[in-house]
């Protein structure tokens, strides 16, 4: 089943960028800069280099008003404007790290999920969207379980 990942729109994050430490730790945002290639960009789904900046930002990524309403950490890389997507294209960021899938149905309500290894993980996403009650999956880095991209069907 041919399935599409998506970035985050940047929208809500570019008012932010350029922003001083001090205005930028009243919102609750810290910025980071790389000194490792650990650091996933959730805009453009990517690692990015080292000595780049991030914010570090909590971000409610399942908004529905059910039990599995959720917000976590994610990182952003300060400048990101172009969101990733891409139709059976895995990003390199999901590739390299466990991903725990999170099936969810249109109301927000979590109807499957699965544990992959990311140099495997288009066979989860198929068993996933191969039900018709799945909507959307999300998919989030599994051992710290921030948030990382949506995939839905193409």
């Amino acid at each position: 089943m041919s399935f599409r990942v998506l970035g985050l729109d940047p929208a809500p994050f570019v008012p932010l960028y350029g922003l001083s430490d001090e205005d930028l730790a009243q919102k609750g945002v810290r910025r980071v800069v790389a000194d490792s290639p650990r650091y996933p960009d959730r805009v453009e789904v990517r690692d990015v280099a080292l000595g780049e900046r991030l914010l570090l930002l909590n971000y409610t990524h399942q908004p529905a008003d059910t039990p599995y309403h959720a917000s976590h950490a994610i990182f952003v890389r300060e400048g990101a404007t172009t969101p990733y997507e891409a139709v059976d294209e895995v990003p390199e960021a999901l590739r390299t790290r466990p991903i725990s899938l999170r099936a969810f149905d249109d109301g927000g309500e979590m109807v499957g999920a699965e544990l992959v290894d990311g140099q495997v993980i288009e066979p989860a996403i198929g068993r996933l969207l191969a039900d018709p009650a799945v909507a959307y999956i999300q998919a989030h880095y599994a051992l710290r379980g921030c948030y990382a991209a949506r995939i839905e069907r193409a």
